[in-house]
């Protein structure tokens, strides 16, 4: 039997290893984006982690329970089990022996091989200046990218104009991107990022110091008291989100058992998204199995800010919203650059062993503003004033093929308390079973959160998530779940209390590691507003979308890899009756063993009655450049992108053009990104340097 597995192991070490690594990265990210439905993401320290990995393996024989969960790969049980088995026993001698740990197969260790290893435990050394010169690793980006038809924001017109209007972008179309990065395997980070969108100035009167968009840090991390430690840019995890989460946070995806999140407390930021982190320094310190992490945060934020008439010296600025898209293009846009301040400190204490966890955390925020939300209905239960307390207390247990794990947490203006409480059921290698309650007040209050949910916002929703994964044999695989959901107050779209529901069913069938199908079916039955109606009260109108997906890829041999996919999207709602929407993609990719050559292709045609049947459909792009463009309309989408390794791998070029092509229209967008003609085009050029 073990030499049957070992000769598994051996094969499908040549397909995985017979990638490259950016391929195999690419697979992990879109597997975990796919479902998203947003045009422009920033998954830059996902890449990270996993580039990471693939250039430093984990060793198996002492990876931590943080390391592994890093990876997004391995669930609670398979992690358990494999740190189990490694207390109890003792240090894996190889590889394969990994596949007869409890709860794992041949499919999971395909999905880790190029992230980990199993080698000797050798005895750490103490760092030195001459061991991290030598050890570590230099990394630079250098990218360029623009859209090739002129929108009618880059008119040629007067510096009085632009004043006036906000109509004009003051900067050109190029989107510029550098960064140095030098990183020490996982315990040391080191990094500059620069970035100015299109639009946005370069070393002029309005962006006298180059770019718009800096970012900088400086990150250790140990095993001793100092556990991390960073100063500059970063991020800050915990619990499963409710209070305190910056950064992605995953919720509803084809995985349909991966509703848990795994926080890792502070972590280097290196991103573009220009709100979503903290600014300052925080540390953790640890001994035995107790840590306490705190952290302070003090940086600019852009907001709709008015001075009001008042004696009231504290009360006479006041913010109404805070925008969140990073854009300095115009005159308006840069009125609103860093307007507001914002302070944002916290701490956090844990107990962790490998089996149970549990954390209190406390986050205090304020503004040097008052900060209220315009006066409208909607906006009845929104956060109003200057300061904002939230505390919250969570855990994790897993006790055999058992893990439950919640979070209960408090903004102290309101005193709404929000619940999240989840268990999923492992039944072997064969199934498991997740389930999800959430409770999120209309008046729960929270400016970084990500907890698990249907909208984007952590507060006026509740709801019950049920999922399961299931392997049927050795081939074929179901995953499915059904979430119930409702919001007591009113939304965006959605003028009244509403209630929905969703369902999707992905059945698989993967019968070696060179072809795999699947079928996908998600429904989802939702209320919104009726667009066009008469009286002064909006209606409201049930609608119900469904989306089919199926998606073939095939190894064709000799480098060369095939994927189609065929999406069908329809829409019912009363007012505008059913509507459709139709998509096929056909991607090509040569990835040369021979040449240091890589090719990505695709084209795809669409047709959708309108933007509501619209089609996501994840691209490969430039290394740390994620993109889920939206098919509507009807046209044709087309992309290539060449990759060149040369100077001993040491310098990687990215060569890129995407373009759609839509049939009926003779304009596109509108305002000041309004094009004229039915083409929209872009090009893209990227160097990396590793030394």
């Amino acid at each position: 039997m073990k030499y049957l597995i070992l000769i598994s192991f051996l094969v499908i070490g040549a397909v995985v290893f017979g990638q490259s690594k950016n391929e195999i990265i690419q697979q992990r990210i879109e597997f975990i984006a796919q479902d998203l439905e947003e045009e422009e993401l920033s998954l830059e320290d996902l890449f990270d982690v996993l580039n990471n990995y693939y250039d430093n393996p984990l060793n198996l024989n002492t990876a931590t329970k943080e390391e592994l969960q890093e990876l997004l790969l391995l669930n609670d049980f398979q992690i358990n089990a494999l740190l189990t088995r490694r207390d109890e026993i003792g240090s894996f001698n190889t590889i394969y022996e990994i596949q007869e740990i409890e709860y794992w197969d041949i499919p999971t260790l395909e999905n880790i091989l190029p992230f980990v290893l199993v080698s000797k435990v050798e005895e750490k050394k103490k760092g030195n200046l001459q061991k991290y010169l030598k050890e570590g690793k230099v990394e630079a980006y250098f990218r360029y990218q623009r859209n090739i038809e002129e929108k009618s924001g880059y008119a040629d017109v007067t510096d009085e104009e632009k004043e006036e209007s906000s109509k004009y972008y003051w900067g050109d179309p190029n989107k510029l991107y550098s960064r140095i990065r030098y990183t020490h395997q996982t315990d040391l980070s080191i990094g500059v990022t620069m970035e100015k969108d299109p639009g946005e100035q370069l070393f002029g009167d309005k962006s006298p110091n180059g770019f718009d968009f800096y970012s900088a840090h400086a990150y250790y991390s140990g095993s001793k008291f100092i556990r991390k430690a960073v100063i500059g840019d970063y991020q800050v995890q915990f619990g499963q989100g409710l209070a305190m989460w910056t950064g992605y946070g995953f919720s509803k995806t084809a995985d349909a058992t991966s509703a848990r999140k795994n926080a890792k407390g502070l972590k280097p930021y290196s991103s573009t998204d220009e709100t979503r982190f903290m600014r300052g320094a925080g540390v953790e310190l640890g001994i035995k199995n107790f840590s306490l992490t705190t952290w302070a945060s003090y940086k600019g934020v852009d907001g709709s800010v008015e001075m009001l008439d008042t004696l009231d010296s504290e009360e006479a600025r006041m913010a109404s919203s805070i925008n969140m898209s990073g854009y300095h293009r115009t005159t308006s846009e840069l009125e609103r650059k860093n307007s507001l301040m914002e302070m944002v400190y916290g701490a956090n204490v844990k107990y962790e062993s490998r089996s149970f966890q549990i954390g209190v955390t406390a986050v205090q925020q304020a503004y040097d503003a008052y900060y209220e939300r315009a006066d409208r209905l909607v906006n009845k239960y929104q956060f109003a004033g200057k300061e904002l307390t939230n505390l919250s207390a969570d855990y994790s247990y897993i006790y055999r093929s058992l893990s439950i794990y919640g979070e209960v947490a408090q903004s102290r203006g309101s005193n709404a308390v929000a619940i999240l409480q989840g268990a999923t059921v492992a039944m072997g290698r064969r199934a498991s079973i997740t389930a999800l309650y959430r409770n999120y007040p209309k008046d729960y209050h929270t400016f970084y959160a990500q907890g698990f949910g249907d909208g984007s916002n952590t507060n006026n929703e509740s709801g019950i998530y049920l999922g399961g994964s299931f392997k049927l044999n050795k081939a074929w695989s179901l995953n499915s779940y059904v979430d119930f959901f409702k919001s007591p107050w009113l939304k965006f779209r959605v003028d009244s209390p509403s209630e929905g529901q969703e369902v999707l069913a992905q059945l698989k069938y993967r019968p070696s590691t060179r072809f795999e199908t699947y079928l996908r079916v998600r429904e989802k039955n939702k209320m919104i507003n009726v667009s066009e109606y008469t009286g002064n009260i909006r209606p409201i109108e049930n609608y119900k979308q469904r989306k089919y997906q199926v998606g073939l890829t095939a190894d064709l041999g000799s480098g060369w890899k095939w994927r189609s996919r065929i999406d069908y999207v329809t829409d019912q709602r009363i007012s505008s009756g059913k509507q459709e929407g139709f998509a096929l993609t056909q991607d090509l990719l040569y990835r040369s063993k021979k040449f240091p050559v890589e090719v990505s292709m695709r084209y795809a045609i669409f047709n959708t009655d309108s933007y509501d049947t619209r089609v996501y459909a994840y691209e490969y792009n430039l290394e740390n450049v994620f993109s889920i463009p939206a098919y509507f309309n009807k046209g044709s989408r087309a992309y290539l992108m060449l990759r060149y390794t040369f100077f001993n791998e040491t310098c990687d070029l990215w060569v890129r053009y995407a373009a759609f092509v839509y049939n009926q229209e003779e304009t596109l967008s509108s305002g000041s990104e309004e094009i004229t003609g039915n083409v929209k085009s872009e090009v893209g050029v990227q160097l990396r340097v590793r030394f």
